[in-house]
């Protein structure tokens, strides 16, 4: 049941907002900041629904570590389509996500996603990826926050999948702070139980920003290692929280 309403309100929103897409189009000729810090108020109030509808219960921890001022490079653990949702609505900046070329192939998703800057990757072209990566660079340049999944796909496991190191290259190459994400129990929504919809706790924690120019060499080296290991510790300290609900 719970699909069947998510699936109807999203039918319900992208039919509704196809004039407000019309404005942000305009506004984007002549304001582009002011078009996407419009653009993602409206999908943050559509996600907002979704995730009612679903369910969705969520604890959200360390907000205050996410510098407000200045764009950063968040780096998550991936293992659910509701990732996206759940984070967008704790960000204070105005962040893009990176996703894959396939959901750019989707209908007026596709659109809303454009208009917040959201970039989307080929991840079997090695050279169309590196361009991917340039245009972040820029936007990072431009004042725009980039939300990262570098496992590059969703993972149900014990175990996060090894990070893509060439994610950190924006944050490597435009000096800005990287905010490592820990996601748990979001899979408890969807995937586990496909194609129900369920009920679902997800905690969500912001760890301390880390600046490549402040880490050792071999630190930054391995710089997907190490912000991993970091996500992996939020991640253990999850389940005491959602466990108990």
């Amino acid at each position: 049941m719970r699909l069947v309403l998510a699936i109807l309100f999203l039918v319900i929103f992208f039919i509704a907002t196809l004039p407000l897409m019309l404005v942000e189009f305009i506004l984007s000729k002549t304001n582009r900041h002011a078009m996407a810090a419009s653009s993602q108020k409206i999908v943050r109030f559509g996600f907002r629904i979704l995730l009612l509808i679903a369910g969705v219960k969520r604890t959200v921890i360390g907000t205050e570590n996410i510098p407000v001022n200045e764009p950063v490079l968040y780096v998550s653990n991936h293992r659910s389509y509701f990732d996206i949702p759940v984070a967008y609505l704790s960000l204070p900046t105005l962040t893009g996500f990176m996703a894959k070329k396939e959901i750019n192939r989707v209908p007026f998703l596709r659109v809303w996603m454009r208009f917040i800057q959201c970039l989307f990757l080929d991840r079997n072209d090695i050279r169309q990826g590196m361009q991917t990566i340039l245009k972040g660079i820029e936007q990072i340049k431009a004042g725009y926050s980039i939300f990262i999944s570098p496992e590059g796909t969703r993972n149900h496991g014990e175990d996060m999948l090894p990070f893509k190191e060439g994610s950190f290259k924006m944050a490597e190459k435009t000096g800005c702070a990287i905010v490592p994400v820990a996601i748990s129990n979001s899979d408890e929504i969807f995937e586990k139980h496909m194609p129900k919809i369920k009920r679902a706790h997800v905690v969500l924690e912001f760890c301390r920003p880390i600046y490549p120019d402040n880490l050792d060499k071999e630190e930054r080296k391995r710089i997907g290692v190490y912000v991993q290991g970091i996500i992996r510790e939020a991640l253990n300290r999850h389940k005491a929280i959602y466990e108990k609900s």
